[in-house]
């Protein structure tokens, strides 16, 4: 089994920005060009939604256009870049693994336990 460990969240002002981190161990060998790695994210009282998605090996599509992902297949690690921080990005943020099940789709099955974002002044 794949185990995900987010990191990187915290306070941050309104228009920063941040860089999120997923630490991937466990069944790596599982991830192959059918697997889909994601970042999803919990706003207060809010359902969870996804916000960027990694198709394959290296398919990038950012759901929500301030966010970015990106893998380092060397060190094991997903990143969620985010730019121009705003409230409404306030939520517990979750590193995801999944499988495709085509036409860019994937059906996701392992989450990690989040890490807190919270933008205000």
């Amino acid at each position: 089994q794949v185990k995900l460990a987010e990191s990187g969240g915290g306070s941050v002002q309104p228009g920063g920005s941040l860089q999120l981190t997923c630490e991937v161990s466990g069944n790596i060998d599982s991830l192959d060009n059918n697997s889909c790695l994601g970042w999803f994210r919990r706003p207060p009282g809010k359902e969870r939604e996804v916000v960027a998605i990694l198709y394959g090996t290296n398919q990038a599509n950012s759901v929500k256009g301030r966010f970015s992902i990106s893998r380092d297949n060397v060190e094991n690690l997903v990143y969620l870049d985010i730019t121009t921080l705003k409230n409404e990005d306030t939520a517990v943020y979750y590193c995801a693994t999944g499988y495709s099940i085509g036409a860019s789709s994937c059906r996701w099955n392992n989450f990690g336990q989040g890490t807190q974002v919270t933008v205000s002044f």
